[in-house]
Order: C-alpha cells, then sequence, then structure tokens
C-alpha cells in the first residue's frame, strides 16, 4: 500500500482500516462525515469532498452503511417493513455508496494495481438467505453487490488492473452491531481491519466484481 483512501473513516471498522493501512506503510487520506461532513445521501457533499481529492490511490476502503435508522431496527417481518425507514437505509447503503463510487475512476491509476474493497454483508446474498429478516437491510447489501459487480466491468475496461471487490467483515464489536449478539459472536475492530487488508492484499484481477468474506472465500450471490 502506497496512497490509500478510507471513505467512512469514523466508524469502528472505518477507523481500524486507517490504523492498519498505516501500520502496513500506507499513506492514508481518512475521510468522514465527523471530520469532513462527508454526507453520501446529499450529493453536493459527495461531490464538493471527493471532487477536491487529487490521487490517485492505490488502495481505496469504503466504509459506509447503517443497519436501520435512528429509531428502528432490522425488520423480523415484513409486516414490520417502514417504507420511509426502507427508503432511508437504501438512500444510505445503496444510493450513497453508489454516488461515491461513480468518482472511483478519477481517484484510481489508469496503469498499475490498484484495490477497492466495498464494505457489504454476508447478509445481502440471496443464495445464502436461510432465515429471511432483515428486509431493508438484506435488499440494500444485495443492490449495492449489483453495482459493485457492474463497476468492476466498466473500470475494467479503462483501468485494466484495477481490482473492485464486496467485502464481508464479519460480525464486528462496533456501535453498528450494538444489541445484536450472534451465535458465533464477534471480533474486534482491529482484528476486522487486519483480515480484511489480507484480503486486498491477496486479491486478484481476475477477481475483480467477486463477493468476499474475511478469509478470502467467496460468498455466492
Amino acid at each position: 500500500m502506497i496512497d490509500a483512501l478510507v471513505i467512512g473513516a469514523s466508524g469502528g471498522i472505518g477507523d481500524a482500516m486507517v490504523a492498519e493501512m498505516t501500520a502496513r506503510g500506507g499513506t492514508v487520506t481518512a475521510l468522514s462525515r465527523t471530520q469532513d461532513g462527508l454526507d453520501v445521501t446529499d450529493p453536493a457533499s459527495v461531490d464538493r469532498v471527493l471532487g477536491a481529492l487529487e490521487g490517485p490511490f492505490q488502495t481505496i476502503f469504503v466504509s459506509v452503511g447503517i443497519l436501520a435508522p435512528e429509531g428502528h431496527t432490522p425488520e423480523k417481518q415484513i409486516a414490520a417493513l417502514d417504507p420511509a425507514a426502507m427508503a432511508r437505509v437504501f438512500a444510505v447503503n445503496t444510493v450513497g455508496v453508489a454516488h461515491v463510487l461513480s468518482h472511483l475512476p478519477r481517484l484510481l491509476p489508469k496503469t498499475g494495481r490498484s484495490v477497492t474493497g466495498v464494505l457489504t454483508a454476508r447478509v445481502g446474498s440471496i443464495g445464502d438467505n436461510r432465515i429471511g429478516g432483515w428486509y431493508s437491510y438484506r435488499a440494500s447489501k444485495a443492490a449495492l453487490n449489483q453495482i459493485v459487480h457492474g463497476l468492476s466491468i466498466e473500470i475494467g475496461r479503462t483501468h485494466r488492473d484495477a481490482v473492485l471487490a464486496a467485502l464481508h467483515p464479519g460480525t464486528v464489536a462496533t456501535p453498528f452491531t450494538e444489541g445484536y449478539e450472534p451465535k458465533h459472536g464477534k471480533v474486534t475492530p482491529e482484528e476486522a481491519a487486519t483480515k480484511l487488508c489480507d484480503v486486498m492484499e491477496r486479491l486478484t484481477r481476475d477477481q475483480s466484481g467477486g463477493f468476499f468474506d474475511y478469509a478470502g472465500r467467496e460468498i455466492p450471490w
């Protein structure tokens, strides 16, 4: 890692990714709503903050997302679906991140390897869904996975050595997952960052557009 960019750096995983990339010798630019006023639901904010960057960045990590709007929780049944809350989840997790990713062609080097990791989630996998529920969050991440896959094809036409992938970090102990206690337990943000950086360093051009977990295992769409 030489020049790296972390978008969403004030969150638990984003902050840990900044520290891990720095420890690996990277020069890291960290962007967040807290420090830079980057609001992914505000197109003018995205264009202002990302438009001010010069790049190129050999490593980019996008760590943006919500489980549910404030005052809401992921739906256990379809009857609990709130259209306004669902729209908010999509505004952040899908539309907002897609707008961020629209800046990638300018921020990546035209030649030489680059890797962009986009934080999604295993629950966004349709093929891996065995228990249902969490309609808004699952759907927003499934849609984001499609955007990542499609963009990898487009980017590959002009940036032949670029790698773009959707990444699942595992269940990480952050305010994001507070109140959610999975049977398999949680990992620390630092552990997640180490594993995600390992995966990003190993990904090959042939794997661009894929969906991978923290161990580099491919996840079904």
